[in-house]
């Protein structure tokens, strides 16, 4: 299972990519083979300031809807929307093609909180 080291976790199974003062986030590549395969991607939430923790979207599944939630506190400056048309992208590349948004990051402080590639390995047993 692929956790790259240089991305950073979430225990909601989101990975975030920093660059400066925006981040991408995702899901990843074990929240993806946990939820099946993906058939929508829903992303309400574009030019909007979201808090840590709170729900960005939702994530639809053959089997179940699962939300997601924002790892850093800051504003939705994109959403993926080649979702739209290949959802599947979450489950065929989730830390690539199948990316969900980008934000602004409103406060760098939180970066220390999320988890390191080796922390993630540890919380889902890998």
């Amino acid at each position: 299972m692929s956790i790259p080291s240089e991305l950073k976790y979430t225990k909601d199974h989101e990975w975030v990519k920093i660059e400066g003062d925006k981040a991408i986030v995702g899901i990843t590549h074990f929240a993806q083979g946990e939820l099946g395969d993906i058939v929508y991607v829903d992303v309400d939430t574009v030019d909007e300031t979201v808090e840590k923790d709170e729900v960005f979207g939702s994530v639809e599944a053959v089997k179940t809807v699962s939300d997601l939630f924002m790892p850093l506190s800051g504003q939705v400056i994109e959403f993926n929307e080649a979702l739209e048309d290949e959802p599947e992208k979450v489950n065929s590349d989730p830390y690539g093609e199948g990316w969900m948004i980008k934000i602004t990051i409103s406060d760098s402080s939180e970066i220390e909180e999320l988890l390191s590639a080796e922390d993630y390995k540890e919380l889902i047993g890998a």
